[in-house]
């Protein structure tokens, strides 16, 4: 497949791989910074037209929403993976076999999880110690944001190609759009036609959905021939392609729900000790997102990064690659620091719009001490992602669970005795030990899997010769 034929892909496997990493990232930042303003504004909406209940209500199931959507997240970044590796190697045949395998996982897991969630909500809430003052509002959110779960599922999908194509653009210019109709439809349906947090909900979900239709008409516009034909789709062809993907998908996935998964059991413990606590996890939580973004974006772009030179064999460029995104880690973890010592009360006080000092203190505490520990994290982020599109598949699994079971241990054991202090120590040793732990293995089975595959690689004038004698054939 000759990548350069089509002016709305990227090929990165050629060229600076820092200018590469960051020219995809920087689109990826902006929309992952406009997906927050979803859960942001309904936030700053309930909280200076609702109340401090209507905060406390949204942030009580957040990270139910979080876990099912970072599973379903996960899953497509690993079929991507195969995608991306696909794009890398040439293989237009492949890659458009891998997007007809992606549409059909996701269709039948966006069926799945819908009519699941919808019914196990209720007992999850009570499981999670819902309190009964805004329990009602409560599960009327979740329950219309899960109902538009396809919707999430679909822009999560169309995402996915493009940013296996390298094109990281067009899905921003629509999130922005419908970013836009997001905050209009939220002051529309609460202040004006006072829907009260169903209106926030459905807000949401319209644009979801706005942001989702829109990509795919610029996918069937812009790639048909990326798009699977009937002779692609032979049974002999797709199953193990279908094993394969679902192998990468269900790790993605496994690594991705099973954080999620200690964070509901947190969050159990963070309501238990009531609702102005959990206003103020909330309320820092999306302050802590926005700060966040940044480094989790760098390392998501690294992945495609690392899956298309993968697929070319070109490992060097990883190695490279991976050195210099973690400097750019530690000097956006300094400035984290410094915007949260600095302006974190201002910022938890302007999102909230309360005066309460409970809220608007530990909302500020959890942002300070949290941020200190930032670097340990984007390491984390930057090998996680790489490991998983090196095809390291059990290892991230692992660390997530070292960060399962610390906050397990802390939310029995740590929360009901130090308080909300329990709760903001928890993740950034959870992120020291995890960091650790893969730095060790990335530095010793990294290599030494390297080392076996040196004989494979194809580096420097050879390979550009190479790929020369393929794009003219």
């Amino acid at each position: 497949m000759n990548k350069s034929e089509n002016k709305h892909t990227t090929d990165m496997t050629r060229g600076s791989p820092l200018r590469l990493i960051l020219t995809f990232a920087l689109p990826l930042l902006l929309g992952d910074c406009f997906q927050l303003v979803y859960s942001t504004v309904d936030t700053m909406v309930a909280g200076h037209f609702l109340g401090e209940g209507a905060i406390a209500a949204i942030g009580s199931t957040g990270v139910v929403f979080s876990l099912l959507m970072n599973f379903t997240w996960g899953l497509n970044s690993g079929y991507c993976i195969s995608l991306s590796r696909a794009f890398g190697s040439g293989d237009r045949t492949q890659f458009r076999r891998s997007v007809a395998v992606m549409v059909l996982l996701n269709a039948l897991i966006a069926v799945l999880f819908t009519s699941l969630a919808l019914t196990a909500i209720a007992p999850v809430m009570r499981l999670l110690k819902t309190p009964d003052t805004i329990f009602a509002d409560a599960r009327r959110y979740i329950a219309i944001i899960i109902g538009g779960m396809t919707a999430t599922v679909a822009y999560n999908m169309a995402t996915g190609f493009m940013n296996a194509v390298g094109n990281s653009r067009v899905p921003l210019y629509f999130l922005i759009f419908s970013s836009v109709v997001n905050v209009a439809l939220d002051l529309l349906f609460v202040a004006l036609f006072g829907w009260g947090i169903a209106g926030c909900a459905a807000a949401t979900v319209i644009a979801q959905s706005l942001s989702a239709v829109l990509c795919f008409a610029y996918i069937l516009r812009t790639y048909a021939d990326l798009l699977p034909r009937r002779s692609d789709m032979s049974r002999a062809a797709l199953v193990p392609l279908v094993r394969e993907m679902l192998s990468a998908g269900l790790s993605m996935a496994l690594m991705q729900s099973v954080v999620g998964l200690g964070t509901v059991v947190l969050q159990r413990a963070i309501n238990l000790l009531g609702t102005d606590y959990i206003a103020a996890h909330a309320a820092s939580r999306k302050l802590f997102d926005l700060l966040m973004v940044p480094m989790s974006t760098l390392a998501i772009a690294n992945a495609t990064f690392t899956s298309q030179n993968y697929g070319a064999k070109r490992l060097d460029r990883i190695r490279e690659a991976n050195r210099t995104l973690i400097f750019w880690e530690l000097l956006w973890s300094l400035f984290s620091v410094a915007v949260a010592w600095l302006g974190g009360r201002s910022l938890a006080v302007w999102l909230t719009g309360t005066a309460n000092e409970v809220i608007v203190s530990n909302a500020a505490l959890y942002l300070r001490f949290s941020t200190l520990f930032f670097f340990p994290l984007g390491v984390l982020f930057v090998l996680r992602y790489s490991m998983q599109a090196l095809g390291h598949k059990i290892v991230p699994v692992l660390s997530s669970g070292i960060e399962l079971t610390f906050k397990i241990l802390f939310a029995l054991a740590i929360v009901p005795a130090l308080g909300y202090w329990g709760v903001i120590l928890t993740e950034p040793i959870t992120w020291v030990l995890c960091a650790a732990t893969l730095a060790v293995v990335y530095v010793t089975r990294g290599r030494q899997k390297e080392s076996k595959s040196a004989e494979h690689i194809t580096t420097g004038e050879n390979y550009d010769r190479t790929r020369k004698t393929q794009s003219r054939s």
